[in-house]
């Protein structure tokens, strides 16, 4: 039987017996989360945008095995590292042109798929036209994702461009080493790009058993929190789990009462192949009765645009 570890435990260990950071694997990373999508989808209310997802995923998948490793400019990597602060920042990493040749290859591999339904690929279809006539426009639209600052009418677009975003970033984070990553990065944000975790993980096996890991839903790089703590505020006081009753097991809700948020847990010995963005995008159920209980989400799925 797995042991949980205490707060004041785990503090006392050295922490270099447990991983601080899991960053991603190329080959496995998008093709993991298809699978599960698919798993997921079965008997799910959302089941037909999972298997939607599922295409999507696919794509990135493609995508990401056909990109060579980069090597990172070292001069950021020792600016990020001399301030504390992620190497991959959106607000100041300039984008290579390169994800606009992913988020065409992204379009058009969800537009020849028969399976794609109709209204998906009208989607894909005008954005396809703008990146072959105004690319600026779609710079300018992943500038606004990037931001939360998406104008209500590109909504449906937003996961296509975002699912490219991500190809990029994961890509990015793939050339990284755990060293080249601050160990005094800001709370709360990913180290490696300072986006907001959509969610945690309980991890089982090896050095990482029984540990948590916030997850980002950008470059895939997860980064460890002790538990029963709020990877919002950094409250350890008012902390508390929900779960849907006779709903599956291994995920939770983990809430806080000092700032009023929550973000979603999920635990691995319960549910093995557990993704953290797909599991996310399949338990919104579970969102709806925190936003019952008056308890805001405190970031969102990037693969399910949410207008603020």
């Amino acid at each position: 039987m797995q042991r949980i570890l205490p707060r004041g435990e785990i503090e006392s260990l050295d922490h270099t017996s447990i991983p601080r950071l899991r960053l991603p694997v190329r080959a496995s990373v998008f093709a993991d989360r298809a699978a599960r999508l698919r798993q997921l989808a079965a008997d799910n209310p959302v089941g037909a945008y999972l298997q939607l997802l599922a295409h999507l995923v696919d794509g990135q998948h493609t995508q990401l095995s056909a990109l060579s490793p980069t090597e990172l400019p070292a001069d950021v990597l020792e600016t990020a590292q001399r301030h504390g602060m992620p190497p991959l920042l959106a607000s100041g990493w300039k984008r290579d042109p390169q994800w606009l040749s992913i988020l065409s290859n992204l379009l058009n591999h969800m537009i020849q798929n028969p399976d794609v339904p109709a209204p998906a690929q009208e989607v894909c279809q005008g954005l396809l036209k703008a990146a072959q006539s105004d690319p600026q426009k779609l710079e300018d639209l992943a500038d606004a994702i990037l931001a939360e600052q998406l104008p209500e009418q590109e909504g449906a677009a937003a996961p296509f461009v975002m699912a490219a975003l991500q190809v990029y970033w994961t890509h990015l984070a793939c050339s990284l080493t755990e060293g080249q990553l601050s160990v005094t990065s800001p709370f709360g944000v990913c180290p490696s790009c300072g986006s907001l975790p959509v969610s945690s993980v309980v991890r089982v096996g090896g050095r990482e058993d029984g540990c948590r890991y916030m997850c980002c839903p950008r470059c895939s790089v997860e980064w460890h929190l002790v538990r029963v703590t709020c990877s919002h505020c950094e409250s350890t006081k008012g902390v508390a789990y929900h779960a849907i009753e006779d709903g599956p097991e291994g995920i939770k809700a983990e809430s806080c009462d000092n700032c009023h948020t929550y973000r979603k847990i999920f635990y691995q010995e319960k549910q093995l192949g557990i993704d953290p963005v797909a599991d996310d995008l399949a338990s919104l159920a579970l969102d709806v009765l925190m936003g019952e209980a008056g308890y805001s989400r405190a970031s969102g799925n990037p693969l399910l645009w949410q207008q603020s």
